[in-house]
Formats: structure tokens, C-alpha cells, sequence
């Protein structure tokens, strides 16, 4: 079964009168892993569309969205996953993909059939997200061994994280697409501060292995503008292009990001210093 929604961007000028429950609507995703579905947001932010799929009890395929008007849900567009649960199997057009926790998979334009399924009474959570795109690369399997692994932060300023690039273009060819994982360190809560935007791409972010019991709290907004939502385990956040993206927990966690647009150059990005932001 798959479940499927529509969400329209927002003017940054609208955006600044949104309330707690209208910046929710706008930009927070409450619900990605529901048993035996799988779960679509078609955003009109480059056409980017965040799901989740939680195979249970039999497999989920990924059949096409009427949003898409197509026969096939990647005739026009490419596929990103990351396990965030227990092993599980993709299998594309007949070739199956063993992924283990924080593994991902970079799936292609034109491929067929999309089966997601669990292992050995494990449950996978599988995170994807997806993009238009204009020419076919090969399905590509990336595996933790085969991710370029980054130190970021200090102790001092509570940010100290391991950055995983998974699927980016000097690992994989693709389109518009790229997607990789950050794991904040015990002790640390903030992520990606200093806060950045990127004109030339949007952004989403979905957190995950929070602590049961706590939150994070999300900062979003013009940077002279910020605004903030408060999430749980699981769930994801809408970054327009105008945006800074930026969060901190009341313990640490781990964060998938996903983007897409114009430009793949990873370090496009405009900087804002942690004592100019309003």
C-alpha cells in the first residue's frame, strides 16, 4: 500500500507569518514508517519527494504516484535509499541489494520494478528520497566501506559528529541527487552550526536514533528570520532553499540529509556566523 501527499512551496515573505501549526503543515513530515506501507511527500521544492517504507509482514513495490503521471515511479526521476533499521533486502528489476543499518542505494532513471523487503525477522526502515532526473546512471549499491567519512565539530561547542557522504557524485553518478548520513557523537547535540543556505538547491533532513523520550528541535528560516519545530524519532523536515537547516537535541542523534537541484558541488554554500543569526 502506498499513502501519498502534496505539499506546495512556501514564499519566504508568507513563510514569516506561518504560526507553530502552519510551519507543521508547510514543512514537517510527522509520519514516514507506518507497518506494510510505504509512505510518499511529493514537494514542489525541486520536486523532491521523502518517504519511508517499512516492510513487515510481505514486501512493498514502488509503484507509481498520480502526481508523477507516469507509468513507472522512475520513468523521470531517480531513487536514494538508506536503511535506518535492520537488514533488508531491494530489489531492482530482478537484481537484489542486501542492505544493512545506515547502508544505502543509488537506484536510476528508467528502472522498472522496485520490490523492498525484510531479512531473518529483522525490520528495515528504509529512508528514500527522490529526484527528476534527465539521464540513466547504474543502480549502485553504498556500502559503510564505500562512504567518504568526515570529522566535523569540537567538544567545546557540543557539535563533535562523524559525517558519512553516501551518495554524491565522487562516489556516485548522479543527476541532481545526493544524500549522506551524520551521527552526532554522546554529548553532542548541535548539527550543521555554523548554519548555511545553498540558493542553487534544496534540502531535507530526517532524524533519527533520537533517545526515547526526547526531541530535537529544528531551526529553520531566514537566517535574520529564523523560525524552529520541534521533532521526535523519525521524522523529517522540508529545507527550502532560502532556509538555514540546522537542529539541536536534548541527547544526541543521527541525521540523513538529501538534496537536490542544479549543482552538486557539496561545499556551495553560503555561511552564517553563530552570533549573526536572528
Amino acid at each position: 500500500m502506498i499513502n501519498s501527499e502534496f505539499r506546495y512551496a512556501s514564499n519566504p515573505v508568507d513563510a514569516k507569518k506561518y504560526e507553530t501549526n502552519e510551519l507543521r503543515d508547510h514543512f514537517l513530515i510527522e509520519k514516514l514508517f507506518v507497518k506494510d506501507q510505504i509512505q510518499l511527500t511529493y514537494s514542489m521544492y525541486d520536486r523532491f519527494i521523502v518517504g519511508g517504507v517499512m516492510p513487515v509482514t510481505k514486501s512493498l513495490k514502488l509503484e507509481t504516484i498520480p502526481y508523477l503521471k507516469s507509468e513507472n515511479f522512475l520513468d523521470r526521476r531517480e531513487l536514494g535509499i538508506v536503511n535506518v533499521g535492520g537488514k533488508g533486502t531491494v530489489t531492482v528489476d530482478g537484481i537484489t541489494y542486501k542492505l544493512q543499518n545506515k547502508e544505502a542505494l543509488y537506484i536510476g532513471k528508467g528502472c522498472k520494478e522496485i520490490i523492498f523487503s525484510s531479512v531473518s525477522r529483522e525490520q528495515p526502515l528504509f529512508y528514500i528520497n527522490s529526484a527528476s532526473a534527465h539521464t540513466k546512471y547504474p543502480t549502485k549499491k553504498v556500502g559503510k566501506e564505500d562512504a567518504e567519512v568526515i570529522q566535523l565539530g569540537d567538544e567545546k561547542y557540543a557539535n563533535k559528529r562523524v559525517l558519512n557522504k553516501l551518495i554524491v557524485n565522487s562516489i556516485v553518478k548522479t543527476c541532481q541527487l545526493q544524500m549522506g548520513l551524520t551521527e552526532l557523537l554522546p554529548g553532542n547535540i548541535w548539527n550543521t552550526m555554523p548554519a548555511h543556505t545553498h540558493n542553487r538547491r534544496m534540502e531535507a533532513y530526517f532524524y533519527f536514533d533520537l533517545e526515547e523520550g526526547q526531541t530535537i528541535s529544528h531551526f529553520m528560516g531566514e537566517p535574520q528570520n529564523t523560525r524552529h519545530l520541534f521533532l521526535q524519532n523519525n521524522q523529517a523536515v522540508l529545507s527550502p532553499e532560502w532556509s538555514i537547516h540546522s537542529g539541536a537535541g536534548t541527547s544526541n542523534y543521527s541525521f540523513v540529509w538529501g538534496m537536490a537541484g542544479e549543482n552538486l558541488d557539496y561545499s556551495d554554500m553560503d555561511t552564517f556566523k553563530p552570533s549573526d543569526l536572528k
